[in-house]
């Protein structure tokens, strides 16, 4: 593919995504941040080195909340790396064990500064201590990870509308999640609006609030059990309108995609030289 003004992109790649394990890159041609780690250190370094990333680039860990496929992998990759973590008090309480003078606050809507990149937390509806989902600014670019949310509030919408590209969940189906073999209190916490959304909810929030510069749409947090990437997949296709369309593995990190202002699409993807080692699963949603 076709390199274009790199310094001016943001480039992004899901490391893992879904309940065994999430991990997102955002970073500029100097420095990165990773939201959550909810994979082991050595699959980051991996799956970085497999798509031509460098683990010196990335600055800071930013943790959305506490729950196990988002901070397992935290404490060891920050303290190898001597990394500051990003995180509440109420999410530390609860979270990661952290080496204390790695460990940072952040307050929803005050942009932190890493670098060239500004970071911009949000409150969500999620099960969680005090859960966040996050907007990442550069050059005027802006790419938001948006998943672990209930419902598509109020925030959800105002920073959606900001970005250039996202990782948006898109859990589960619901005729899938109906009739499968979850007990229904796990049923009733999934869809009861602090859990997470469903296909049909992410295509509606795409439809109704997708700006005319989103270039990327990275699908995220698919249910083994309720979902599929080809059922997510075919629920957008339709509907994409010249947005690029990716649905993120549970397996395997995606391509690097280059994010530019101005309507660039794809700039440059990498792919990985060979397929990751899959990771152990503890499916619960």
């Amino acid at each position: 593919m076709v390199f274009f003004a790199a310094g001016m992109s943001l480039f992004i790649s899901s490391l893992n995504s879904g309940s065994n394990g999430n991990c997102y890159y955002v970073g500029n041609s100097e420095e990165a941040v990773l939201i959550d780690v909810g994979i082991s250190c050595r699959e980051i370094e991996k799956r970085m080195k497999q798509l031509g990333l460098k683990m010196e680039k990335v600055k800071a860990i930013f943790v959305s909340h506490e729950h196990g496929d988002h901070i397992k992998g935290v404490s060891t990759l920050a303290n190898k790396y001597k990394l500051p973590v990003y995180i509440t008090p109420l999410t530390a309480k609860y979270g990661p064990i952290l080496i204390k003078h790695l460990s940072r606050t952040f307050t929803a809507h005050q942009p932190v500064v890493i670098g060239g990149l500004m970071v911009t937390p949000f409150l969500k509806k999620h099960d969680a201590s005090d859960p966040h989902s996050f907007i990442i600014s550069y050059n005027n670019i802006t790419v938001g990870v948006i998943t672990d949310i209930g419902i598509a509030c109020e925030q959800v919408i105002h920073y959606f509308k900001q970005c250039h590209a996202a990782f948006l969940e898109s859990n589960y189906d619901e005729d899938m999640l109906e009739n499968g073999r979850y007990p229904i209190h796990l049923k009733n916490r999934i869809r009861g609006g602090h859990g997470h959304i469903s296909n049909r909810q992410a295509l509606e929030l795409f439809n109704r609030h997708r700006p005319p510069f989103m270039t990327h749409l990275i699908l995220s947090h698919l249910s083994k059990e309720n979902n599929s990437p080809e059922l997510a997949a075919e629920v957008f296709a339709a509907h994409a309108n010249g947005t690029e369309i990716v649905v993120a593995s549970r397996y395997k990190a995606s391509d690097v995609y280059a994010i530019a202002s101005g309507g660039i699409h794809t700039v440059r993807t990498f792919t990985p030289v060979s397929k990751p080692v899959q990771l152990g699963l503890f499916e619960m949603m």
